[in-house]
């Protein structure tokens, strides 16, 4: 590579804004969503306008900063060895959200698996309440319908975006195209089914029990944890509609498309997370194991 008179394999980028702007809209979307919730700098509680306007700046940073990285490997800087830390990059912000996940799983673990140690507590209503888990009183999510029919789903897009990887692979840009589209229909779809549930559930009161007062931990735990996942779809099918106007428009070709091998990563990883959702939250706690 050589740039400028630079002859070597690593990319010194320019100067840009964006970590400065980034940081400030982070602050402010943070500020607003304090006061949002409770009410800071003499705004009242309720104000939206603050975490906003720093929500559209973030979206704003993150738009303009990816469209540079674009545009740097378009103009060959991404060279083998800047190939090696965008993947290395990549490889940890996925383990880095492997841990928020654990997070989610395992509160839910340890009011499943040790719910019996607070049934020796002297307080009667604490003893009643963690005799069982799920807590008694409660209506479950049948695993084997709308949940199944999900994860057949998100197996399914695993295929097809693992189709249109190996197609870009050789060349194959229409069946690349064909592939891309049907991961992000089925992502669409995936989250369809999602809302439907999560109305379904909320209308109908599923989770609400008199007879234990711990039946809101249940939802709490269940809720966080498949909500986080279902917004990881939401942003995995951005990901990949982004890669697949960047196809259209004439962009990867078989020996350099990281953008596109990042986007089926983070796929594939949404799509194993959802089984551990599947097996354990609706499957094996979630279908009165326990009690």
């Amino acid at each position: 590579m050589a740039h400028d008179g630079v002859h070597h394999d690593y990319h010194l980028v320019k100067p840009s804004p964006w970590p400065l702007i980034g940081s400030a809209a982070a602050v402010l979307l943070a500020w607003g969503l304090v006061i949002w919730l409770k009410g800071i700098f003499g705004l009242p509680k309720g104000t939206w306008w603050v975490m906003a306007v720093g929500m559209l700046g973030v979206i704003v940073t993150m738009a303009a900063w990816w469209s540079d990285v674009v545009k740097e490997g378009n103009e060959g800087d991404h060279t083998p060895v800047v190939s090696i830390g965008l993947r290395y990059g990549m490889i940890l912000f996925i383990a880095s959200e492997v841990m928020f996940f654990v997070a989610w799983f395992w509160i839910f673990f340890e009011m499943a698996l040790f719910h019996h140690v607070r049934t020796l507590s002297p307080i009667d209503d604490v003893r009643t309440a963690w005799a069982t888990w799920p807590p008694k009183g409660i209506e479950l999510v049948p695993p084997f319908e709308l949940p199944l029919v999900n994860t057949l789903t998100l197996l399914l897009s695993g295929t097809t975006v693992t189709w249109a990887h190996h197609a870009l692979q050789v060349g194959d840009r229409r069946g690349a195209k064909i592939g891309l589209a049907l991961t992000i229909a089925l992502g669409i779809l995936f989250t369809s089914i999602q809302a439907f549930e999560y109305h379904h559930i909320l209308t109908d009161h599923l989770f609400y029990s008199e007879e234990s007062s711990n039946a809101g931990l249940y939802g709490s735990a269940f809720f966080m944890a498949t909500g986080f996942h279902g917004f990881h779809v939401i942003i995995g099918t951005i990901f990949l509609t982004v890669c697949l106007a960047r196809l259209i428009g004439g962009g990867f070709t078989p020996k350099q498309h990281f953008g596109f091998e990042a986007a089926a990563w983070y796929w594939h990883f949404v799509d194993v997370v959802w089984l551990f959702l599947f097996t354990f939250l609706y499957v094996t706690f979630g279908s009165g194991w326990g009690h």
